[in-house]
């Protein structure tokens, strides 16, 4: 059944997501609204889409406050990308720069706000990661960022990357730190299992923290829906 779920959603959802992006490249040239209204059509689908043919219920704990502030997201999977945008303030996301680069796809994502780093530039990157953050503030935006930087696998941690310190100390905010367990139920491949995602909200920590403190504080806070050996370490 969990097969037959999955080829239907992928079925309706990747030529949804093509036509969604054609709409937004025919909605630009009248401003971001129209295509942040798109992006945000395009998350409700995708969020009827798992509830109604995966089953997968999302459950949120908590909420992410509104105003100037730096989200960090565990990252397992590709759901809790999208179901962020649901529950936040459209923040601008720092992604990598290949997802950025993406034909069409890409164009869409710069249209909505997002600080594309090219992690294998070293300090370069964490200049222009800066350089972004604080244009993106100015507008009244949170920053939306996954410290780890890549996808961890269920049960495990992954230290806090660099640029996610240097982002914290640059902006001067405070850090709403947010937990899910989405590798659960949306594994690496095709195949995505019926269940209950959780997203959980941390409660806010402040800014002016040293280094160590605010990494080892984020690092307990967005893994505190792990099981593994390794939880909370």
């Amino acid at each position: 059944m969990a097969v037959l779920r999955s080829l239907l959603y992928a079925a309706l959802f990747y030529p949804a997501t093509a036509l969604c992006v054609l709409a937004g490249i025919v909605v630009g040239p009248f401003g971001r609204r129209p295509t942040l209204a798109v992006v945000l059509r395009w998350v409700d689908l995708n969020h009827w889409l798992v509830g109604n043919i995966l089953g997968i219920r999302i459950h949120v704990e908590g909420a992410v406050p509104p105003g100037p502030c730096l989200i960090a997201v565990k990252h397992q999977s590709m759901l809790e990308t999208t179901e962020m945008l649901r529950i936040t303030h459209l923040p601008v996301i720092v992604i990598k720069k290949e997802l950025a680069d993406l034909p069409l796809f890409g164009w869409m994502t710069r249209r909505y706000g997002v600080i594309a780093v090219e992690r294998s530039a070293g300090a370069k990157a964490l200049r222009a990661l800066v350089e972004q953050g604080k244009a993106a503030i100015a507008t009244g935006r949170p920053v939306l960022i996954y410290p780890e930087g890549t996808r961890v696998r269920p049960g495990e941690t992954s230290k806090l990357r660099s640029g996610f310190a240097a982002l914290y100390r640059a902006l001067g905010l405070p850090v709403v730190p947010v937990a899910t367990d989405s590798g659960r139920v949306w594994g690496s491949g095709l195949v995505h299992r019926s269940g209950v995602m959780t997203l959980a909200v941390g409660e806010l920590i402040p800014a002016g923290l040293g280094r160590d403190e605010i990494e080892r504080r984020v690092h307990a806070a967005i893994n505190a829906l792990e099981s593994g050996p390794e939880a909370g370490a």
